[in-house]
């Protein structure tokens, strides 16, 4: 049973937001050289009982709707399976999703008394939003758009717990994990065209075409390199980032492949693992950049 609620909640997955939490805390580390750890603590317990929130919730939902029925299911697309293979109760995934929601506002609650507005307003969105997601967000075609902000509004809310402050690096730095991460999402809504076109979705995807697609996945790597460039050009991050470069044999891969197999859900497969990876490894690099560059100066 641990098994399956560790499926359900893609574990796997929520690498994306441990990535998000670690560069504001770095990023505060690189400029301030302190790090509350009670507080980071609470950063990454909050942070990942609403990231599980949104997962179960668009489990649930897209099983009511039928979309993971009618869609073939992948490691990396296709929803987790849990429900249509009756492992677990709709309602349960449910309970389990608004549980970790109530959880996670509990300890963004804390925040907001020790820190006011900044971390309510970042709340009241990530509630907002994790609700909706599944349902008004995606079907208005905004969930690569929701992505991108999310992870932007974790490192700007964690980095704001740690200092106070929100600075340019916070900001730049939380547009490039967050583009990473809708970048993912956008690939792993290729083999569910179909099923999402057919129940009234309205992914990026669709909105575009499969083969327009295949050219607009350019678009998320290019915005994510041109703000790290743009930070080391204004001397916001340090030169080290340059190491994220290191990825992009992951990413021409992926790109090359889902050209050629874009409308294949099977051979989609090696196109979506490896930009998951691209968009995992670079994450970490660009991490360990501030790390080795606050090690430098310390």
């Amino acid at each position: 049973m641990i098994s399956v609620w560790l499926r359900v909640i893609r574990v796997k997955f929520l690498l994306a937001s441990v990535i998000a939490v670690c560069l504001g805390l770095v990023i505060n580390w690189h400029q301030n050289s302190t790090v509350d750890h009670f507080d980071a603590f609470l950063t990454f317990a909050g942070v990942m009982a609403l990231h599980a929130s949104v997962d179960l919730l668009n489990d649930y939902w897209d099983y009511k709707r039928g979309i993971d029925t009618a869609t073939k299911r992948t490691k990396m697309s296709g929803g987790t399976g849990v429900l249509p293979e009756g492992l677990l109760k709709p309602s349960s995934v449910y309970r389990a999703g608004i549980g970790f929601l109530i959880l996670g506002s509990i300890i963004g609650f804390y925040f907001v008394l020790t820190d006011g507005i900044i971390i309510a307003a970042i709340l009241g969105f990530a509630i907002l939003s994790i609700y909706f997601y599944s349902t008004k967000i995606v079907d208005s075609g905004l969930a690569e758009f929701f992505v991108a902000v999310k992870g932007t509004t974790i490192v700007l809310g964690t980095f704001f717990i740690q200092s106070n402050q929100i600075t340019p690096e916070s900001i730049l730095g939380g547009i490039v994990v967050g583009v990473l991460s809708s970048l993912v999402l956008f690939i792993a809504s290729f083999p569910d065209h179909d099923a999402d076109k057919s129940k009234g979705r309205k992914t990026l995807v669709i909105t575009v075409g499969k083969k327009r697609a295949t050219y607009v996945f350019w678009i998320f790597p290019l915005i994510s390199y041109f703000v790290i460039l743009t930070g080391i050009f204004l001397g916001v991050f340090p030169t080290f980032s340059l190491i994220t470069i290191l990825g992009t044999p992951l990413l021409i891969k992926a790109g090359i492949e889902l050209k050629k197999n874009f409308d294949s859900v099977d051979e989609l497969i090696p196109s979506m693992s490896n930009t998951l990876k691209f968009s995992r490894i670079t994450g970490v690099l660009f991490v360990l950049s501030f790390l080795f560059d606050a090690v430098l100066i310390n």
